[in-house]
């Protein structure tokens, strides 16, 4: 039988009907709402693309989303505190062009990084994460430099573990521990220094997305097209795309390249 928005309606009406929350739907725009009284704060979905994942996955795809909302909604109504949590927060790398406030109008706490990224931080609560605004640092009496110096600590304890793939003469390896931190490596300096050391040619950095670091030994001109390829594929399939532009890494600077179609970088 096929699904329809409407079926899938009916289906999340069900599975997420409970006292706390309001549930509307927007015909029009065929998005479904659902808010928790006591806050006003609120997810949308947008159903078509709920639909298709119904039909890809089946109702594995409705379990997925029920719980994520679920954990959302009662994220965004509990008092984080920092303070007893600094084992839990990390940097996250994101695009220049993601949003510095919240929904609710709190600045993020934020610094640039490169010119295609900036550096925001994350409180994480197992299932979700939260970003970290400054009402939550003022409340704490913390500043910026200790949030950074703890993630930037924090995200230097995670394994490394990577998988080496070689393309025309030219050596690749990829991070991907789907820990949601994948793309912040880029952040532990000594381990860009140590792959740096270990590598035969240039070393370019990519992170098209947040589940993915990737290393590229460029050993000839061949590698410098693949690596444009391989980034822009990644960053047309990343949940949380960041950029498509590679780094080339450089007495421990990162600077931006734009590959041109026949091979050679130009900065």
């Amino acid at each position: 039988m096929k699904m329809t928005s409407i079926k899938m309606k009916k289906i999340l009406d069900e599975r997420l009907a409970g006292p706390a929350y309001r549930i509307s739907y927007n015909r029009d725009k065929d998005t479904y709402r659902i808010v928790w009284k006591e806050s006003n704060q609120g997810i949308t979905i947008t159903l078509p693309n709920v639909v298709a994942k119904y039909n890809e996955r089946g109702e594995k795809a409705v379990d997925d989303l029920v719980e994520h909302v679920t954990e959302a909604l009662k994220v965004m109504n509990e008092e984080q505190e920092l303070t007893g949590m600094e084992k839990n927060i990390y940097p996250v790398i994101r695009a220049t062009s993601f949003a510095t406030k919240t929904k609710s109008g709190d600045k993020l706490v934020c610094k640039e990084h490169t010119a295609e990224t900036r550096v925001y931080y994350a409180l994480d609560l197992g299932k979700s994460y939260r970003l970290i605004d400054e009402s939550m640092l003022e409340k704490e009496g913390w500043n910026q430099e200790r949030i950074d110096e703890i993630a930037t600590f924090n995200i230097r304890s995670l394994n490394n573990d990577y998988k080496k793939d070689t393309v025309a003469g030219n050596d690749f390896y990829f991070v991907a521990k789907q820990d949601g931190y994948d793309a912040s490596r880029i952040l532990n300096e000594a381990f860009l220094e140590e792959m740096k050391l270990n590598s035969k040619g240039e070393l370019a950095i990519a992170v098209p997305h947040q589940d993915v670091l990737i290393f590229a030994d460029i050993q000839n001109k061949t590698g410098y097209d693949v690596l444009a390829q391989m980034t822009m594929k990644f960053f047309a399939e990343g949940r949380i795309p960041i950029t498509s532009l590679p780094f080339i890494y450089e007495n421990k600077e990162l600077e931006p390249i734009f590959i041109l179609a026949k091979n050679r970088p130009t900065e």
